[in-house]
């Protein structure tokens, strides 16, 4: 059984966790706060999606996309933390850690992801062996 549904389903259920926390730890000021559960959504839809054998590659496959499009957007959140991290202040430091968590979440995702991709493709080539 491919893990790749149940990692995609996690991941949607750990962005929808910290868009609301996101959401509520700034005092519910701004709707992009809720960024990391709206791209958590598509994740749950990507999981159950993906427990049907004849989606599951396409699905796995746009996942990662968007996967990707989530670590190039909450890559914004890099230069904040750096300062941060030198003990300066800054603006929105709730926006920082979650943009900063959802990057993590989203790299460690892709790169689970490949590692499967190319464990399927060595089983696949093993077996038509």
């Amino acid at each position: 059984m491919n893990s790749m549904p149940s990692l995609t389903l996690s991941l949607g259920i750990l962005l929808v966790i910290l868009g609301g926390a996101s959401y509520f730890g700034t005092g519910m000021e701004s709707i992009t706060a809720l960024i990391p559960a709206f791209f958590g959504l598509l994740f749950i839809g990507f999981g159950v999606l993906a427990r049907q054998e004849a989606l599951r590659k396409h699905v796995m496959h746009a996942a990662v996309g968007f996967a990707l499009l989530g670590v190039i957007g909450a890559a914004r959140g890099i230069p904040g933390l750096m300062e941060i991290l030198q003990g300066n202040e800054v603006e929105r430091p709730v926006a920082i850690y979650a943009q900063v968590a959802m990057l993590l979440m989203c790299l460690v995702y892709i790169v689970k992801a490949v590692q499967s991709f190319r464990a399927a493709r060595l089983a696949k080539d093993s077996d038509a062996a």
